[in-house]
């Protein structure tokens, strides 16, 4: 660009905002190291076992039937449960049906928590019986070669 010129502001201008630079960098009382921001405490993270994950996961469906869902009727793939977990499901529910007939919705699911809680730690998460579920080592391990 010719002609053009790029006009740097005078001195009075530069030392103003050097000085408003200076205010923003050090605060208002001129400390050069402004007090550290409170600290928060952190939650620590929270390690889900297997028992943990299919008691979520049966208990949550097991509430589901009684209270009618329609989302109850899926199947226990769409579930997200394995083959193993289902039985367990299965086995609670109708334990669950019996314990509110005799004491209410609310102890049946009470119940349905703890007896869900009680059977997959039993079956340490309920995991090995689906059809499609392998070892984490089956995984990463290649397939064998065929014999020539």
């Amino acid at each position: 660009m010719t002609g053009s010129r790029v006009h740097l502001p005078g001195p009075p201008l530069a030392a103003a905002l050097a000085g408003c630079l200076l205010t923003l960098t050090t605060g208002c009382g001129g400390a050069a190291d402004p007090a550290p921001p409170p600290r928060t405490s952190t939650p620590a993270p929270h390690v889900s076992t297997p028992a943990d994950i299919c008691t979520s996961l049966v208990s949550y469906w097991v509430r589901e039937a009684l209270e009618g869902s329609i989302w109850a009727g899926l199947d226990w793939e769409q579930k997200g449960l394995s083959n193993e977990q289902y039985a367990i499901h299965d086995e609670v529910l109708t334990a669950a049906r019996a314990e509110e007939r005799r004491a209410g919705r609310e102890a049946a699911t009470a119940f349905a928590d703890r007896e869900s809680r009680r059977r997959c730690e039993a079956a340490k998460g309920a995991t090995g019986s689906s059809e499609n579920w392998r070892p984490p080592e089956e995984w990463t391990t290649p397939p064998p070669s065929p014999s020539g």
